[in-house]
C-alpha cells in the first residue's frame, strides 16, 4: 500500500485503501508497534466505567437510605 501496489487488487474487491489502512493502523497498535489502546485495554476500561457507575448507585442508595432512617431515630 505504501507503494501504490497492493491498492488495485483491494479496490477490484470493493475494499477502499482508506478502510485497509485503519486495519493495518488497528493491528499495529493491537501488536504494540504502534502506542495507542488496545481492544482488550478499551474493553476492560468501559466494563470498569460501567461498574463505577453501579458502585455510585448503590452508594447513593445507601447514603439516602441511612438518612431516611437517621430522620426516623431522631422523630422517636
Amino acid at each position: 500500500m505504501k507503494n501504490g501496489t497492493k491498492v488495485r487488487p483491494i479496490q477490484d474487491i470493493g475494499i477502499s485503501e482508506t478502510c485497509v489502512q485503519n486495519w493495518v493502523r488497528k493491528a499495529e497498535v493491537e501488536d504494540g508497534i504502534k502506542p495507542g489502546s488496545t481492544s482488550a485495554e478499551n474493553l476492560e476500561l468501559r466494563e470498569a466505567r460501567k461498574r463505577i457507575r453501579l458502585l455510585e448507585q448503590e452508594n447513593e442508595v445507601l447514603r439516602r437510605a441511612a438518612a431516611y432512617l437517621s430522620q426516623g431515630a431522631i422523630s422517636k
